[in-house]
């Protein structure tokens, strides 16, 4: 390693300038091949910032009220800059990531002491796994933000510890408030911070007076109000119930069983799906391992590192405390996926806290004693290695690319879009009736010239939910115009099921086929999917 008199340690943000080049060169690298299609929930996003141009200004993500809608703010602001474009939201994500790095850095180096510990985690988060890669390049409505703002609760959270000040309870309290209203998945991270400050000052470090203990609980309570004001707004003006059963996961499908019954499916979900994806073992849209045979070396490794991390909390002077509230938010984690409905979700975007974590015990693991010489490196470069080869693995493999969709029913050759647009456009096809996954993206991409409610199902048992039709407006324009068409990808018996629902009712249609696209249009009088037993929310969502 570098020794602590080389020149390089008195500027060390040098590494941190070349790190962040690396994770930007990779993430230019899978948008210039066009390796991430552009997804449902992106486009929903790029809507709320095209509206909030217009002068809208929503509180939450259309139709979830878990997700704030600073994401949207944030693309507003470079639809002014750069103009309204796909690039234009990916570039937040970008820019968040890169804050991200540089804040894992910070806590490396803060945590451990060590530059090199720094250095470290925030090479790990510039070449991450294949999730995280995934999930710091497109938007969801705020899991870029909550990764940031995750990094800046810890670092208040060590200022509260290291000098218990005013303004670091004041900093806290502000970003655990901010969380909760950007997004739920913050909790993680302040749960386990309040606990431990709170511990110091009571038990540890200061044991403060009861006035004192108060004084530091009105500044934390007081900033957190500030923090959340938007969700607190909108909580007395629509009520705080649906707030806090969304927060609890309420928005997810789940299956209809028992609490235990439950409870296991989801202990063995995390176990077989969530650690993979952690690990980088596997993307998180399909069960295929990633460079298998590497894959058994990389796990004795990630054991190796987690209990040699365990080791060093016991013997390294102040590293107990902030080694337990690493493992804290791991715990805290693993818990809100166990107990709520959030574990139902196989989605990998819930576990890239664990990633943060996991790259600073990686970078104290081979920064601080006991040391293994040049075997550091090797361990290093490996990981490195590994994380590349997994992300040019799934590089190669296009369609999907790089995907959010873990349903095989709703992936689709998105390169097939901008001819389905042209189709419509030429056709005067302007109103009709899709899934989730299409309608959306259509009406970014034409500029809310196409408006397709998602009124169909994507799934092969025909279950729906009405919360997919987030956007009432857009309700109101498909059910005032007089010709509706019908769009369908690769669901072959969705097909099936519409022409049999026509024939049925004796309608007459068109259909054309452009891609895995599917286009049913001029029907002989109007038919909409209420009347052909869709469009009304089914089974569990």
């Amino acid at each position: 390693m570098i020794t602590d008199h080389h020149p390089i340690k008195k500027h060390p943000w040098i590494i941190v300038a070349v790190i962040l080049l690396l994770g930007i060169g990779i993430k230019t690298l899978l948008l210039a091949t066009d390796r991430l299609p552009f997804n449902a929930d992106e486009a929903v996003v790029g809507l709320m910032a095209a509206h909030i141009l217009d002068g809208e200004l929503p509180v939450f993500f259309w139709g979830q009220s878990y997700m704030g809608s600073l994401d949207a703010l944030f693309v507003a602001g470079a639809f002014l800059l750069l103009g309204k474009s796909v690039l234009a939201i990916r570039c937040v994500q970008i820019l968040l990531f890169c804050g991200t790095i540089v804040t894992t850095y910070q806590l490396g180096y803060r945590i451990i002491g060590k530059v090199e510990a720094g250095w470290i985690a925030a090479l790990l988060m510039a070449v991450p796994t294949v999730n995280v890669t995934l999930y710091s390049t497109i938007s969801l409505g705020g899991y870029g933000e909550a990764l940031f703002i995750g990094n800046l609760i810890l670092l208040a959270c060590l200022q509260v510890m290291d000098k218990n000040t005013w303004h670091g309870w004041l900093l806290l309290g502000f970003l655990t408030g901010l969380g909760v209203w950007v997004n739920g998945i913050t909790l993680v991270y302040s749960i386990p911070a309040v606990c431990i400050c709170f511990f110091y000052l009571i038990k540890k470090k200061w044991r403060m007076s009861a006035p004192m203990l108060l004084g530091r609980l009105g500044l934390l309570t007081f900033a957190f109000i500030v923090g959340a004001l938007p969700w607190w707004i909108y909580g007395f003006q629509y009520g705080f119930t649906s707030l806090i059963s969304e927060l609890s996961g309420s928005v997810i499908a789940y299956p209809e069983v028992g609490f235990f019954q439950g409870l296991g499916n989801r202990i063995v979900s995390f176990l077989l799906f969530g650690l993979t994806v952690i690990f980088g073992f596997r993307p998180s849209w399909e069960i295929r391992w990633l460079l298998l045979p590497l894959l058994p070396l990389v796990f004795i490794i990630w054991v190796i590192i987690l209990t040699g991390f365990l080791k060093q909390m016991k013997t390294i002077p102040g590293l107990l405390a902030r080694g337990i509230l690493l493992w804290l938010i791991i715990l805290c984690l693993i818990t809100g996926f166990i107990l709520t409905p959030f574990g139902n979700d196989p989605s990998g975007r819930y576990f890239l806290p664990v990633s943060v974590v996991l790259s600073i015990m990686t970078g104290a693991f081979l920064s601080l004693p006991p040391r293994f010489g040049n075997w550091r490196l090797s361990i290093l470069g490996l990981l490195i290695l590994y994380n590349l080869g997994g992300t040019a693995q799934c590089w190669l493999k296009y369609p999907p690319g790089f995907t959010t969709q873990f349903d095989s029913s709703t992936i689709y050759d998105h390169r097939d879009r901008h001819d389905l647009i042209s189709f419509l456009q030429d056709n005067s096809l302007k109103r009709g009736y899709t899934t989730y996954w299409i309608a959306y993206p259509l009406a970014f991409l034409s500029e809310e010239q196409l408006i397709f409610i998602p009124r169909l199902p994507y799934h092969r048992d025909y279950r729906y939910t009405e919360r997919d039709d987030r956007y009432p407006l857009y309700r109101q324009m498909v059910s005032a115009s007089d010709d509706v068409a019908y769009i369908t990808a690769r669901q072959d018996w969705l097909d099936d099921y519409l022409r049999d629902q026509f024939a049925l009712l004796g309608v007459e249609w068109r259909e054309s086929k452009i891609g895995d696209f599917t286009i049913f249009y001029r029907l002989s009088r109007l038919v909409h999917p209420q009347e052909i037993g869709l469009g009304v929310t089914t089974g569990n969502q």
